[in-house]
């Protein structure tokens, strides 16, 4: 096996740890024994066994993963894309417009599903105004950095829509549960929930993870990437594209999540170098790794489940500190 190979390889059997390592612990343990016992033959002697695995811990393990997941291969999509370290998948305004539509629908009293969706739908909404934006000034200035401004733009714009749904939102029970979903959570997570957000996701995904050696030559520039015969244009609007719909599609599951799509990238081309085809699929294992460990963070560690927006963003902080001293040589 190649190198690569090798890496991919060990990204796996690290999420698949993760995975196992996040079924058995909690406040409710489960023994090797015990879960293997129930995945062989589907029968515990515990009558609560079934409930905690197959209702509560594996519905927000997949979630975790897919959310980590989606976060980083956006983030490093976008930052390949874009030449720059410091963006992220909510570079263009999805996460504002998806807080805003989860905050109106919880203003609008809409069931879960309406909430998701209006987040979904918040979330594409800003990136499609951005574009809009940025293409209806942009063509007498730089492209990228104007479609960069116009995503500044809407996301202020909403980040205030959001701030006026809070100061309009009942202070007892609708303010708190716009809050609560600003934080970001994994704590209700249903499994008939996931089938259609892992559907968006692998459906955003591909397109990115073939787009890996368009990214690599859109990384020599402009002017070099449209000589070697790459349409670089399309090639964006693929990535937004496929990006929008990974980032909408699980930040309406999960609420808001910082700093994975931002810092995990990072750590994923520390190890696995620049080139893309192997740095999209590491830094998607190495999210989903991520968020598992963060949301055993968060469930374990007090008495009541703190929000994983918290905790990534409390981890993330340092954490990044740290990739920028080990890289502090290295250019980009």
């Amino acid at each position: 096996m190649t190198r690569n190979s090798l890496m991919v390889s060990g990204c796996v059997l690290l999420l698949l740890v993760a995975a196992v390592f996040s079924l058995q612990n909690g406040r409710y343990p489960v023994s090797g024994t015990q879960l293997l016992a129930l995945l062989m033959d589907g029968r515990s002697e515990d009558p609560h066994l079934h409930t905690v695995i197959y209702n509560i811990r594996l519905p927000r393990i997949i979630a975790a993963i897919a959310v980590g997941g989606a976060l980083s291969l956006a983030g490093a999509a976008y930052q390949g894309m874009f030449r720059n370290p410091m963006v992220s998948p909510d570079i263009l305004g999805v996460s504002s417009g998806a807080g805003f539509g989860a905050a109106l629908a919880i203003l609008l009293s809409l069931p879960v599903a309406g909430v998701q969706a209006s987040a979904f739908a918040g979330g594409i909404l800003a990136v499609v105004l951005a574009i809009s934006i940025s293409r209806s000034i942009g063509r007498h200035h730089n492209a990228i950095l104007v479609l960069v401004l116009s995503g500044i733009i809407i996301s202020a714009l909403f980040s205030a829509l959001i701030s006026l749904a809070k100061f309009s939102a009942d202070p007892e029970n609708r303010l708190p549960a716009i809050t609560f979903w600003l934080m970001g959570s994994l704590a209700d997570i249903r499994l008939q929930e996931l089938p259609a957000v892992i559907a968006l996701v692998a459906a955003g995904s591909l397109p990115i993870l073939l787009s890996g050696w368009r990214l690599n030559v859109l990384s020599f520039g402009e002017d070099e990437a449209q000589a070697l015969g790459i349409h670089t244009s399309r090639v964006r609007m693929i990535v937004i594209g496929s990006a929008t719909l990974v980032t909408a599609s699980v930040i309406a599951l999960s609420g808001l999540i910082g700093w994975i799509g931002l810092v995990i990238p990072h750590a994923a081309r520390m190890i696995s170098g620049p080139d893309h085809r192997v740095q999209l699929p590491v830094s998607f294992l190495l999210g989903g790794i991520a968020l598992l460990v963060f949301d055993n963070i968060a469930r374990s560690v007090s008495a009541s489940e703190i929000p994983i927006g918290i905790i990534t963003a409390l981890a993330g902080a340092p954490f990044f500190i740290v990739l920028l001293k080990l890289t502090s040589r290295k250019t980009w």
